[in-house]
């Protein structure tokens, strides 16, 4: 009989083994998931079923980026606990795993599973040796043709951020310089968006609903409720925008201005145009 991804997406689910192995097991058990289950059993994927159900919520954030700083990856590799995150087998998986979301450029962690076989063999062998439930659960690649990408990951490895800039010519090995900064301060601020215009109007109205009913309680009048509003809104935006907020190396200038003066030294157009920010169990909460 014909098996479908889903069934195969079903069973990866419940047993946490790799998908071709899925497939293969559930083919032999003529699509008969229990039967399938027993067959993974079998061919020693036991520990996989039996930590399906647990959470994985630690593990390591893991980057990759071209010499040519035009192609970048970032990935999330999860486990149960720190300690086996800490391990060589696990350390050693991660640099497979981002290797080959870099190499094969996937769309989905079905794809990447699909089209790297041996990735479902690692990952059932690092699953053999510590015991522990492994997942990928995410991943990003970035190309930027007319600038360049920067990583940064923070210590321990749970936080990391990819910065994408545009109509970049001259002065690259200066805005690299600038770019780790930057991706530094989008680690450490979390930032929502890189300007204004991109913050989702349902949380501009959110905010602006908020400051109103602060304002009523503080006894304004009606009337100026939302001059109030729109004026601590401009707050909000300087703490939560990326090219407002503060620089974290000197509050006295924004990542704004750090564009800014670097576009009048080199008379250009750079800027930021994306930035990815993975930390460690944010996709599970």
């Amino acid at each position: 009989m014909q098996i479908t991804a889903a069934q195969v997406n079903d069973l990866r689910q419940k047993t946490g083994a790799g998908m071709m192995d899925c497939k293969r097991a559930l083919e032999e058990a003529n699509g008969d998931f229990q039967k399938a289950i027993e067959i993974l059993r079998k061919k020693g994927a036991s520990v996989a079923a039996k930590r399906a159900e647990k959470s994985a919520n630690e593990g390591l954030i893991v980057t990759k980026v071209s010499d040519d700083k035009k192609f970048a990856s970032i990935a999330e590799i999860n486990c149960e606990t720190d300690f086996v995150a800490k391990s060589e087998d696990f350390v050693n998986l991660a640099k497979f795993v981002i290797e080959k979301v870099y190499t094969s450029k996937p769309k989905s962690v079905d794809e990447l599973l699909k089209v790297n076989s041996d990735l479902n063999d690692k990952l059932n062998e690092v699953l053999g040796k510590v015991g522990e439930k492994i997942e990928i659960s995410r991943f990003d690649n970035l190309k930027s043709e007319h600038g360049l990408l920067v990583d940064y990951v923070h210590m321990g490895s749970k936080l990391g951020v990819l910065v994408k800039f545009e109509n970049v010519k001259d002065g690259v090995d200066e805005l690299n310089l600038i770019g780790k900064d930057i991706a530094m301060q989008v680690a450490a601020m979390n930032p929502i968006s890189i300007n204004r215009e991109d913050v989702p109007k349902a949380t501009v109205d959110k905010e602006i609903e908020i400051y109103k009913e602060l304002a009523k309680k503080e006894g304004k009048p009606e009337q100026i409720l939302e001059k109030i509003a729109l004026g601590r809104l401009n707050k909000f935006y300087q703490e939560n925008v990326l090219l407002e907020q503060a620089f974290i190396k000197d509050n006295s200038k924004t990542v704004g201005d750090l564009i800014k003066e670097f576009n009048a030294k080199y008379s250009s157009k750079a800027e930021v145009t994306k930035f990815d920010r993975f930390h460690l169990g944010d996709e599970k909460k």
